[in-house]
């Protein structure tokens, strides 16, 4: 997968849309998005630029301002995760 600019057709610099997040170990989401964390806990996402990082000690209420394409299931402790996009 190709390194991707800050700019994204796809990507609105304000989004319009939001949907639940539903985490997986093999599927992207269906639309890049930023994630709003509804319950704190541990997050391990793959970004838009496809780097795999995993979030530890994330508050309830915390928006992560990072383009993703997957939150994964196996490690998440995080809950009502929100996609915004």
């Amino acid at each position: 997968m190709g390194k991707q600019t800050n700019y994204s057709p796809t990507f609105p610099q304000y989004p319009a849309g939001a949907f639940a997040i539903t985490a997986s170990d093999t599927v992207n989401l269906q639309n890049v998005a930023i994630v709003y964390v509804g319950t704190g806990g541990t997050i391990k996402v793959t970004t838009a630029n496809g780097d795999v990082v995993t979030f530890t000690g994330v508050a309830t209420g915390t928006v992560l301002p990072v383009q993703v394409l997957r939150v994964w299931a196996a490690t998440l402790t995080a809950s009502g995760l929100v996609g915004i996009y």
